[in-house]
């Protein structure tokens, strides 16, 4: 059903061209099809219209429905505006502090389990998602989940008093791209592939 809506949302938008500047994607047209480019943890996925078919470009894998919800929703809710850089938590966002419990067990729990006792590693695994070091905590990474949705993983070491902690923050205009959780779902995708890239090093 959230498919079936997203997709409805999609061929409603009038000026397909203009949601491609608000989000950062690309318009093509191939075989008398528009495409979509849209860059999502550094791969690069395709939607066709008017049948909406989404696809990896240059993979023959499957694209798992979490993540074509993800796709259509940046896509279709993306507002363009600019990026802040003030950086906010996510019992910041609308109601973030209704769902904190569920998105600390979801997003933060997986990077604290796999990256605690090792924290410098989040750096080595963020590298294959493109991500970057960032200056905040003892370690911190920053992946642009889309072009326009930059998400920072930090990790606090251990101590004789403290075990490790951690925390995700966005910029402020987050919720001018994804619904609150949807957040929920894209910080879980980003940690659980963080933890894939480290166990493949």
């Amino acid at each position: 059903m959230a498919y079936a809506l997203a997709c409805e949302r999609l061929i409603k938008l009038e000026d397909i061209g203009q949601q491609c500047r608000r989000c950062g994607a690309r318009l093509q047209v191939i075989d008398s099809h528009k495409a979509i480019t849209i860059e999502y943890l550094n791969r690069f996925y395709c939607i066709t219209l008017p049948d909406i078919k989404i696809s990896l470009m240059d993979c023959g894998e499957e694209v798992s429905l979490r993540d074509k919800l993800l796709l259509l929703h940046y896509f279709t809710q993306a507002k363009g505006t600019s990026l802040t850089n003030k950086i906010i938590t996510y019992q910041e966002l609308p109601e973030g502090t209704v769902y904190a419990p569920t998105f600390s067990k979801r997003a933060i729990k997986p990077i604290l389990d796999t990256f605690g006792k090792e924290p410098q590693r989040l750096i080595e695994a963020a590298e294959k998602l493109g991500g970057h070091k960032a200056d905040y905590g003892d370690v911190a990474v920053t992946i642009n989940a889309f072009s326009r949705v930059p998400i920072t993983l930090v990790l606090w070491r251990s101590d004789e008093e403290f075990a490790p902690a951690g925390n995700v923050l966005f910029d402020s205009t987050i919720s001018d791209y994804l619904p609150t959780e949807d957040i929920i779902v894209l910080s879980e995708t980003v940690a659980w592939k963080l933890v894939r890239c480290l166990r493949d090093c």
